[in-house]
């Protein structure tokens, strides 16, 4: 049978806007949302690491519930923020998307399913007082554990996406949709990849709660800093192992436009790394310094240049696995000038509207010296 054969035919309606247009915007607010995603997975894994965790007993609740009572708030930013990517890729790529989505119907539809009981889940913890730790931390539990296997889920439906060789195998296999790609060899280290980024991220997400507090709780603002200072730098450390095991894992041709074969995507890959070693000494040279603004100002905006860099090459890559079906330039294009500013215009004000809010409710620490909660 022959593969092509398997793609459905692209949408024929002309897209709204250039292919190039569309592509940035589609990077863009995917780095959006794996920011806020990020935030929110490393966040409610340390803070349940955070509970356990030895030294000041009192403190260590404190942070608990100081992360857990913030993430309802980052659930909204990442199911909101991942809206726009999520339409840019049914625009760009819809045939190879709801193929794949189709061949694992069941476990994708079961993702609204979980994703409201985990919504659900952060609301009842963050709820919960001190008193009762140990009731909050086993809802948080449950709650991390099915964001866990959403993003699980999502690693599967997009390098199923990915690869159309694997279409009629799988729906052959169980046509009732009840389905997975668990034996893609990316799966596992590209899901791995995602989660340890989130836990360095959620590391950054402590030290910028420490800003906050540094001069009016300097205590608990200094064992935050430090938990959180320890947690990027050694998540971040792994991400190399893990990075290492996930360009293995990609088939010869495409490992290889890493390796030298594409001038964009080498230099992206040596930024990275540059990138995340950088941050990795500026935190690090923080803490032996004491310094809270060098950490949060310096390592997360490294931080943050990294995961736009592999944002970047994680498009690089979806485009060459899909590079022998997808010739975007037979796209037809009938520019909507109607519309189109006035979109772009809503977008940007809704993202800085965004960040304001995150800044007021307390995620974003301003100053050193700032006060209180």
């Amino acid at each position: 049978m022959q593969i092509t054969n398997l793609i459905p035919t692209a949408d024929p309606n002309p897209l709204p806007a250039p292919y190039w247009v569309l592509k940035l915007l589609l990077i863009v607010t995917f780095y959006l949302h794996i920011l806020a995603m990020n935030f929110l997975m490393g966040g409610a894994v340390l803070a349940m690491v955070g509970r356990w965790r030895s030294g000041n007993r009192t403190y260590a609740v404190r942070s608990f519930f100081d992360v857990g009572r913030k993430l309802p708030s980052l659930v909204a930013a990442t199911i909101t923020l991942g809206i726009a990517p999520l339409l840019f890729v049914q625009v760009l790529y819809g045939q190879y998307f709801y193929t794949s989505s189709i061949v694992m119907a069941w476990p994708w539809l079961l993702v609204l399913a979980m994703l409201t009981i985990a919504y659900y889940g952060f609301y009842l913890a963050a709820s919960q007082d001190e008193a009762r730790i140990g009731r909050a931390g086993w809802i948080l539990s449950v709650s991390l554990l099915l964001i866990f296997t959403i993003g699980f889920l999502f690693t599967n439906n997009l390098t199923l996406s990915q690869t159309p060789a694997r279409w009629a195998a799988k729906y052959f296999h169980d046509p009732s949709g009840w389905n997975l790609n668990i034996t893609e060899p990316t799966v596992i280290p590209r899901y791995l990849h995602f989660f340890t980024a989130a836990v360095a991220v959620g590391g950054l997400f402590l030290v910028l709660i420490a800003l906050k507090r540094w001069k009016s709780d300097n205590g608990y603002a200094r064992y935050v800093f430090q938990f959180g200072s320890d947690a990027f730098r050694y998540a971040t450390m792994t991400q190399f192992l893990v990075g290492i095991w996930f360009l293995a894992s990609l088939p010869r041709d495409k490992r290889m436009l890493f390796l030298g074969d594409s001038t964009l995507a080498t230099t992206l890959l040596v930024l990275g790394v540059a990138g995340a070693l950088g941050a990795i000494m500026i935190v690090g040279n923080a803490q032996r310094r004491d310094s809270i603004r060098l950490a949060a100002y310096g390592g997360s905006g490294l931080t943050a240049f990294v995961i736009l860099c592999m944002s970047v090459m994680r498009d690089i890559l979806r485009d060459a696995y899909l590079k022998p079906y997808f010739h975007p330039e037979q796209f037809a294009v009938k520019t909507q000038w109607s519309v189109f500013p006035l979109f772009l215009v809503l977008f940007v004000a809704g993202v800085a509207f965004w960040l304001v809010m995150m800044k007021r409710y307390g995620f974003f620490g301003g100053a050193a010296g700032a006060d209180g909660d």
